[in-house]
């Protein structure tokens, strides 16, 4: 039983999906039910609802392996929270097929006995060029009494967790981050909020998604993006990657 985490996927906006293709990750063919790939936000393939939709979640629930999902802002918001709820290792997930499902905001899993923290939602720096409702949903952001079950889920584990997987990154990373590839820092209560548990939770590797890159930050923090990861892949020296990924270069 094995976790991989892989960043935005953007639906057909992208063609993200073509990253999980037989022909570019061929590790995929031999995973199993029992094995889980973690999509760090942005799935989008639960955007309209139209047969498109249907066909590409259809898609995923016919390979061997289970598919999750933290949400990210570019995600139907509402569409999400009309899919059935059901328990699934320790937490609750939206099943959008049997083995596509979606970790709702706050829950600890406990996946092949290592516990994941998933937090998603994020603000859209584009929000400006969409149409409420068809494009961008304010339900995007975290709601603070999705803030607040995130704490009590962290009270319950005594703010321990192997893995915190988000769509955003921590305050400080963010602000780096924004910098970097020229777009405005809001500083928003999520980042706040995301800086408050990296301070405070203790985990061994942090994975984000959002700013359309694969590198680590630090020796904790995992930007991921096109790469497909072990979940237990660590930091180097340079940080470099200590166990195999599937990188652009090997696509």
């Amino acid at each position: 039983m094995s976790i991989f985490v892989t960043g935005d996927v953007h639906g057909v906006a992208e063609y993200g999906a073509s990253r999980f293709s037989s022909r570019v990750w061929p590790l995929g063919r031999t995973l199993t039910r029992d094995d889980v790939v973690i999509v760090a936000g942005d799935f989008g393939f639960i955007w309209s609802g139209s047969n498109t939709d249907k066909y590409w979640l259809d898609w995923f629930e016919s390979k061997p392996w289970t598919t999750c999902f933290v949400d990210g802002n570019h995600e139907n918001h509402h569409l999400l929270a009309g899919l059935p709820i059901r328990e699934w290792n320790g937490g609750l997930v939206h099943e959008a097929r049997p083995h596509v499902l979606h970790l709702m905001r706050g829950e600890v899993f406990d996946i092949a006995g290592n516990t994941v923290l998933a937090m998603g939602g994020a603000a859209s720096h584009d929000k400006q060029w969409r149409r409420e409702g068809k494009t961008w949903w304010p339900e995007e952001m975290p709601s603070e009494s999705e803030v607040e079950y995130c704490r009590a889920s962290l009270d319950r584990v005594g703010w321990k967790v192997d893995y915190v997987v988000t769509h955003e990154a921590p305050v400080d990373l963010a602000d780096e981050l924004c910098m970097e590839c020229n777009r405005e820092f809001y500083d928003d209560s999520l980042q706040a909020f995301l800086g408050e548990l990296d301070g405070r939770l203790d985990y061994r590797t942090w994975f984000f998604g959002h700013y359309h890159d694969d590198e680590w930050r630090d020796e904790k923090h995992r930007l991921i993006y096109q790469d497909i990861v072990r979940i237990e892949a660590r930091c180097a020296d340079g940080f470099g990657e200590t166990t195999s990924n599937y990188s652009e270069q090997e696509r």
